[in-house]
């Protein structure tokens, strides 16, 4: 999820670290948290690879600054993590937000109706934090405790809305896509 992010910000511009940074924490960040010491080991591993290389330009002050651009190579990364994302990318919420918030730069209209498929038949299956004796899902109403309902009620006012969101866009998708 940090990679991707990382590599589909820079598609959007070339950005320095701190700026980068601001920018995976306003996507990711009020969930999981990007430490410094987690963000610039993955900019040095994807620079090694050479998906983004470093410039550095005068600071505004006496420090220098290392901007971070992508390569043609890391344009082709994104592109091809974006059109074949793992089942955890499309299954958690989190990376699903990650992939969906770069999902246009994947130019393809075929593949971003694909990806969109895969979340939507994740969506359709039946599905709940919590189960009965038999291991069938159990429903908001089905619950006496109010915590739990209500987690059970969001979630499927969420899922409803997402779907609502999906249908639309994958009509709209498809019709061009052809």
């Amino acid at each position: 999820m940090l990679e991707l992010a990382i590599l589909g910000f820079l598609y959007d511009a070339p950005l320095h670290g701190y700026e980068l940074r601001k920018r995976i924490t306003a996507l990711t960040g009020h969930v999981r948290p990007v430490a410094e010491s987690t963000l610039y080991p993955a900019i040095k591993r994807l620079e090694k690879a050479g998906l983004i290389a470093r410039e550095t330009q005068p600071g505004s002050g006496a420090a220098p600054r290392h901007v971070l651009s992508l390569t043609p190579e890391g344009r082709r990364e994104l592109r091809k993590r974006l059109s074949a994302p793992a089942r955890v990318d499309i299954t958690d919420e989190n990376r699903w937000f990650t992939l969906l918030a770069f999902l246009r730069h994947l130019e393809d209209e075929t593949a971003q109706v694909a990806v969109l498929e895969s979340r939507l038949a994740f969506l359709e299956e039946p599905a709940s934090f919590f189960y009965d004796d038999s291991g069938c899902p159990l429903r908001a109403e089905e619950l006496d405790d109010p915590f739990r309902r209500g987690m059970l009620t969001i979630a499927r006012a969420t899922s409803r809305a997402e779907l609502a969101w999906l249908r639309a866009t994958l009509t709209s998708l498809d019709g061009r896509a052809r």
